[in-house]
This record gives C-alpha cells, sequence and structure tokens, in this order.
C-alpha cells in the first residue's frame, strides 16, 4: 500500500528533526529523552542515589536519563504495556498500569521503598476521535497522579506529561493542594505544534492518608 503524502511530510520530518540526529548520535532510544533531560536540569529533579518510577516508559528513553543521572547508588523502576529492550541498571515491568498485578509488581519492585520521583509520559493509543483522546490522557495522567500521591516521599516530586483540552484545568486543580509548587513545562523538544505539556509538582506535602506522611522509608 502507497504512503499517504501525511505519512511521507511526518517519516521527512522525523528523519531530519535534530532531537532525532542527536538522540541517535547519543545513544537514546528516542528523542523524548531531551524533554525529561531539559526539565530534570532546570529544576533540578534527578540527583545520585535516588528511587525513580518511570511510568509509560517504552522505548526506554527517560529511564536512561534516570539511571544515568541517580547513578549506582540508585533505583529505577520502569513500567509499560509495551515490550521494550532492556535499559542497563533499571527494573522493567511490563504490564498495564490500569491492572492491580501490574501494580502489584511495582510494589515488589520498590521493596517498600519510597519514591523521590515519578515521571510519567503515558499516553494513549491514539483513535482519532479528539475528545475520546483528551479524556483517556486526562485519565491516564489521573492514575498516574495517584500512584505519585501514594509512594512519593514527603517534598517528591511529580511530573507528568498531559494534554490542554477538556479536563486540564480540573487535573490542575487537583494536583495544587498536593504540592508546594504546580509548575507548567513546554521543553525544546516538544514539537510547538503540539499542545502537550508537562506539569510538575514539586514538593509533595505529607498529610494524612500518604504512606510518606508517616515517613516509612
Amino acid at each position: 500500500m502507497a504512503k499517504s503524502k501525511s505519512s511521507k511530510a511526518w517519516l521527512r520530518e522525523h528523519v531530519n528533526d535534530p532531537y532525532v540526529k542527536r538522540a541517535n548520535a547519543e545513544g537514546y532510544r528516542s528523542r523524548a529523552a531531551y524533554k525529561l533531560q531539559e526539565i530534570a536540569v532546570r529544576d533540578k529533579l534527578l540527583k545520585p542515589g535516588m528511587v525513580v518510577v518511570d511510568l509509560g516508559a517504552a522505548p526506554g528513553g527517560w529511564s536512561q536519563v534516570a539511571r544515568k543521572a541517580v547513578g549506582a547508588a540508585g533505583v529505577v523502576v520502569a513500567v509499560d504495556v509495551l515490550e521494550f529492550a532492556q535499559v542497563p541498571g533499571v527494573t522493567a515491568i511490563l504490564g498495564d498500569f490500569h491492572e492491580r498485578d501490574t501494580l502489584q509488581a511495582l510494589d515488589d519492585a520498590l521493596e517498600g521503598r519510597l519514591v523521590d520521583l515519578v515521571i510519567s509520559d503515558m499516553a494513549p493509543n491514539l483513535s482519532g476521535i479528539a475528545s475520546a483522546d483528551q479524556a483517556r490522557s486526562i485519565a491516564l495522567a489521573e492514575l498516574a497522579l495517584a500512584f505519585a500521591l501514594s509512594h512519593l516521599k514527603p517534598n517528591g516530586n511529580f511530573l507528568v506529561k498531559t494534554f490542554q483540552g477538556a479536563g486540564y484545568d480540573e487535573l490542575v486543580a487537583t494536583m495544587r493542594p498536593s504540592f508546594v509548587q504546580l509548575l507548567t513545562r513546554k521543553p525544546d523538544a516538544s514539537r510547538s505544534r503540539s499542545n502537550e505539556v508537562y506539569l510538575l509538582g514539586k514538593g509533595l506535602r505529607a498529610r494524612p492518608g500518604n504512606r510518606g506522611a508517616a515517613g516509612r522509608e
């Protein structure tokens, strides 16, 4: 089947993308690695020895960035419904983040440790129906937020991809009370035409009901 004009245009843009070229040269699995890298440097998110959970990790670019930053003393656990090649030093869990078995496997991998940083680049499989795709993306962000609130240490941080549109303002309003700061980030590697943005919750407020509020280590 012949490729459509739109798919040819996308392929041409992808091949010529400077971040794609840079990722290929530097050994990162996706251009998305530079989104996390830029935000992490700007907001001082990654440090040696940290415990990091990467939600929606495939193909592994964010896990590569996190693993390099936390060093041998750190822990990175990556989760995705899609299978991806092992990132050295990263514990990978294959499963649907909606499902209890996947969440249990994630808890088992953490071995009771609270988390310094939860990062989520999860996105739904696109149906082409804008309203449905937006609702699914917000639902994934809400799932990631629920996990972060129950697993982060006090003062821990949460970075999540979302899309501006229906449900976005409500997500912001839901996140804001739980963190000392709520910031919006649009890294240079995010294509300007995309309505994706990253919400960064900095400094989880310890409160009853959060595992972190009890100081569990």
